[in-house]
């Protein structure tokens, strides 16, 4: 992969990464309601995920969803299901919760990495990345160009919702206010699976 091609994917990467989609509104709402610290494990298993989500697709699991259109059919239940159920917990979330609270949990590391290989934003992130920028004269090699690129840029994007939602937490004290953020987000999160029900 020559250097204009990887400077490229790293645009690529940032952009895909940084933009709206059901990680980054989760994150900001947890940066919100639980603070930055405790969103941190959160943001790694976004990583982590995606990134094996990415090594999945590039070794083969992007053909096998091509031949069989029916697990890819299956994926996109379950992560449409479990996406609504999310938007469904945020959108209920009443109270900020600090590092010594017990009344509410963020999101942990196993369960963000899992939430990836359902999460339909992050299938199309991974199989257009590998689609337009792996080389089929070095498979191996550019696969794992594209997984180190977005390893690389991934957690700074991420870390940039939940911050901006650690900024906003004075703000939303207020229970009033939290309570329509949070219902906002949940409806927010709800409509990322608008393009995979198109």
């Amino acid at each position: 992969m020559s250097l204009d091609v990887f400077i490229a994917l790293l645009v690529f990467s940032l952009v895909s990464s940084i933009t709206p989609g059901p990680n980054n509104f989760m994150l900001l709402t947890s940066g919100v309601n639980f603070g930055f610290v405790r969103t941190i494990p959160h943001m790694l298993g976004i990583g982590v995920g995606f990134v094996s989500l990415l090594l999945g697709v590039g070794f083969g699991l992007g053909a096998l969803l091509i031949a069989l259109p029916q697990v890819s059919l299956a994926l996109k239940i379950l992560g449409g299901a479990y996406l609504l159920y999310l938007a469904w917990k945020i959108a209920m979330s009443r109270a900020l919760t600090s590092g010594d609270e017990s009344g509410g949990r963020p999101m942990t590391f196993i369960q963000a990495a899992l939430f990836q290989w359902i999460n339909p934003k992050a299938w199309v992130m991974a199989v257009t990345a590998m689609a337009i920028y792996t080389n089929p004269e070095f498979p191996f090699l550019s696969v794992l160009l594209v997984a180190f690129a977005f390893g690389l840029v991934n957690l700074p994007s991420v870390s940039v919702w939940a911050g901006f939602g650690v900024v906003l937490r004075g703000f939303l004290s207020n229970p009033v206010r939290l309570k329509w953020f949070n219902i906002m987000m949940g409806l927010a999160l709800a409509a990322t699976l608008w393009p995979m029900l198109r």
